[in-house]
């Protein structure tokens, strides 16, 4: 009788624990889908907006529209006299060739900080890391000079060439955290078999340091389809502006904006930004993870 009774007992017990887990993982849920729908907000309003019409965008508290215009999507990619595909374009040349030099310029300055011994590697890795902690608006006077007098002004050219010599030290910082992870005895396993620098940073390091070239791939992209200093620095005529200067051409000083057509191609140009995202996501989570700039 006393055993039926701790049985029944301790079966209750386990019940009750099993309820209130149950309860606070359902509690839990509705508490992030609440954070989750207040950090998404933003995007569902601006893609509400993107089919209203533009008298209905700041009167209506309600993100759905009512009635769907479609005709914004037709009048922001028709763009006024140049059409929202050339600003696509003109982006995609910009970010696409960023990627390549931040991938090349990069990987190779990283490597010689963390597998090379010259004179003057602390130095120079001091003085990298010290480029971090100056505004890039300290530089934007003396850079405006130098591509000027190159002639670069209204190219693309300040806002690629840059990253194919290794400027962004946040970049080199990443890819020598990666690079001193990985095991001294490979470099010395194939310095035995008569592999000099360049090899073993080819056939042996450089795969094994795709986490930390996908998660830079994905950085580059992404800071540089959403530049809007840069681009409006150096490029003066629209047909060599980028996707947020074209966004911005929507606005007139005049107060004759063109709201809906503008956030009907903020909605199209978030398109690349996710694709490149979840494309690369898994080497992403990786390349942070070991590169030691969790947090």
């Amino acid at each position: 009788m006393t055993t039926e009774i701790t049985t029944d007992y301790t079966r209750d017990v386990a019940d009750g624990f099993r309820r209130n887990r149950r309860g606070r993982n359902a509690l839990r849920h509705l508490l992030l889908i609440g954070v989750g729908f207040v950090m998404l907000y933003p995007l569902i309003w601006m893609l509400g907006a993107s089919f209203k019409d533009g008298a209905h965008i700041f009167t209506e508290i309600s993100p759905l529209p009512n009635p769907v215009e479609l005709e914004n999507y037709e009048r922001g990619w028709r763009g006024s006299g140049i059409g929202f595909g050339t600003y696509f374009l003109n982006s995609t040349i910009v970010a696409v060739l960023s990627v390549v030099g931040n991938l090349f310029a990069c990987t190779l300055a990283g490597y010689a900080f963390a597998r090379l011994n010259f004179k003057l590697r602390a130095f120079f890795f001091a003085c990298m890391m010290g480029t971090l902690m100056l505004p890039h608006h300290v530089l934007m006077v003396p850079q405006y000079i130098l591509f000027a007098n190159l002639g670069w002004v209204n190219t693309f050219l300040p806002l690629i060439t840059p990253k194919f010599l290794a400027v962004d030290a946040f970049f080199v910082f990443l890819m020598v955290q990666f690079l001193r992870g990985l095991p001294r005895e490979l470099d010395e396993a194939a310095k035995i078999d008569g592999a000099g620098p360049w090899k073993t940073f080819w056939y042996i390091v450089l795969p094994l340091t795709i986490p930390a070239l996908a998660t830079t791939a994905i950085f580059t992209f992404i800071w540089t389809w959403n530049d809007f200093l840069t681009p409006m620095i150096y490029l003066q005529d629209p047909r060599t502006y980028t996707v947020p200067l074209g966004l911005n051409a929507f606005l007139d000083a005049n107060g004759d904006n063109a709201w809906g057509p503008m956030f009907a191609m903020a909605v199209l140009s978030l398109g690349p930004l996710f694709g490149f995202f979840l494309a690369g996501q898994k080497y992403l989570t990786t390349g942070i993870a070991t590169t030691g700039l969790k947090g």
